[in-house]
C-alpha cells in the first residue's frame, strides 16, 4: 500500500492505493503505511555506537527484577497468610514479572537492532514503568502490613456452641512448651514473610531506577540522532571534495 498526501489551503488530501492482495483489512492498511517509516525502522549505525552494551545491561537486571518478582510472589502465595487480599484478587507480583521482563527484552532488542522506532518505544514503556514500579513499591508495602498468621497456635479454637460454653481445663507443662514452641515458629514465619516483602519493595526500588536510567538513555541518544543529523546537513565539509574538484578543474 501507497499513501501520497496533497495540501491546499486549509486542505489536506491522502491518496491511498490498496493492496488486494493482502489478507488485512483497508483500515488496517492505512494505518500500517501512516506508522510505517523506512527511516524510523531502519538500523541506524549512529545509534549502535551510542548506547554501546549499556540497554543490554539494564535489560538484564530488567528480567532478573520480573524473575524474583514471579518467584517470590508464588513463595507468598503458597504460604498461609503471607498474601493479602489485594493479592490474591490483583495477582500483581506476576504481571508486575511479566512486566519487568517485557521491559528488559524491548531494552536489548532495541540495543541488538537500534533503529529509532524501537529506541521510541523502549523510552515510552519505561516513561510508563515508572509509575508501574511506584505502583508495586506501593503494593508490597500494604501487603506487607497485612501479613498475619491468624489460626496458628490456636489449638482450642472451634465454632462448636458447647466446646465454646464449657470449661477450660488447665493446660499441662508439655502443652505449655509445646504452644511456645509454636509461638516462636509463628514469629520466625512472620518475620520471613516480612522480609520477602521487604526484598520485593526494595527490587521495586531498583526497577524504579533502572526504567528511569533506560528512559534517560533512550532519551539522549535520540537527541544525538538529532544533533548528529543536522551536523551533517549544516557540516560545510561535506561540500568541500565538490568545491575541489570544481576549482581543480578550471572551465578554460
Amino acid at each position: 500500500m501507497s499513501i501520497t498526501m496533497a495540501k491546499a489551503d486549509g486542505v489536506t488530501v491522502f491518496t491511498v492505493t490498496s493492496d488486494p492482495q493482502s489478507a488485512c483489512p483497508p483500515l488496517c492498511q492505512i494505518i500500517k503505511g501512516l506508522c510505517y517509516s523506512p527511516e524510523c525502522c531502519s538500523v541506524s549505525q549512529h545509534l549502535r555506537k551510542v548506547q554501546r552494551s549499556s540497554q543490554s545491561v539494564l535489560g538484564a537486571l530488567h528480567i532478573m527484577v520480573g524473575l524474583f518478582n514471579i518467584g517470590l510472589g508464588v513463595i507468598l502465595f503458597c504460604s498461609l497468610g503471607g498474601a493479602s487480599y489485594q493479592m490474591f484478587s490483583t495477582g500483581f507480583p506476576f504481571w508486575i514479572g511479566a512486566l519487568c521482563m517485557l521491559f528488559g527484552i524491548i531494552g536489548i532488542v532495541s540495543e541488538k537492532r537500534p533503529s529509532p522506532c524501537l529506541v521510541i518505544i523502549n523510552v515510552i514503556l519505561n516513561l510508563a514503568g515508572v509509575g508501574f514500579a511506584i505502583a508495586s513499591i506501593v503494593l508490597y508495602s500494604i501487603n506487607m502490613t497485612n501479613i498475619w498468621l491468624w489460626s496458628m497456635c490456636d489449638n482450642d479454637y472451634n465454632y462448636d456452641y458447647y466446646s465454646r460454653h464449657r470449661p477450660t481445663a488447665t493446660p499441662s507443662p508439655g502443652e505449655e512448651i509445646m504452644k511456645e514452641k509454636c509461638l516462636e515458629g509463628k514469629e520466625l514465619a512472620l518475620m520471613l514473610l516480612r522480609s520477602i516483602n521487604a526484598v520485593l519493595i526494595v527490587l521495586s526500588a531498583l526497577e524504579l531506577c533502572l526504567v528511569i536510567s533506560s528512559a534517560a538513555m533512550g532519551i539522549k541518544v535520540l537527541r544525538s540522532s538529532e544533533k548528529e543529523k543536522d551536523k551533517k546537513i549544516g557540516d560545510p565539509e561535506s561540500y568541500k571534495p565538490l568545491l575541489e574538484e570544481v576549482t581543480s578543474n578550471p572551465v578554460a
